[in-house]
């Protein structure tokens, strides 16, 4: 079992940041990747960014990629996701997941919600314009 809690979201102008949290506990954090994902009002659930185990490797959704960061501290069991240049259609809930069964290997693994079987609650980020 893993769980999962985000923290960071609020309201913020368009242009601002935001550094989102996914705070872990339940097994060794380094032993298994972690990604985060979005949902808009209506929307399916979007792939933001996912990062390996070792926090060697990362991989991001092309939307995102220059705008926002991931990144892990294992030691302090938690992912981050820094969120730059934000806009309003950035505008979601966040959801931090984890991926203990499978090892992901390439960008269809890292983007596929069925490829993590654990998901935190969400933190609602709102951007506006």
């Amino acid at each position: 079992q893993v769980q999962l809690v985000e923290s960071g979201g609020g309201l913020v102008q368009a242009g601002g940041s935001l550094r989102l949290s996914c705070a872990a506990s339940g097994r060794t954090f380094s032993s298994f990747g972690v990604g985060w994902f979005r949902q808009a009002p209506g929307k399916e659930r979007e792939f933001v960014a996912a990062v390996t185990g070792s926090g060697g490797s990362t991989t991001y959704a092309a939307s995102m990629k220059g705008r926002f960061t991931i990144s892990r501290d294992n030691a302090k069991n938690t992912m981050y996701l820094q969120m730059n240049s934000l806009k309003p259609e950035d505008t979601a809930v966040y959801y931090c997941a984890a991926a203990t069964t499978y090892y992901c290997s390439g960008y269809a693994c890292y983007a596929g919600v069925g490829s993590y079987d654990y998901w935190g609650q969400g933190t609602q980020v709102t951007v506006s314009s």
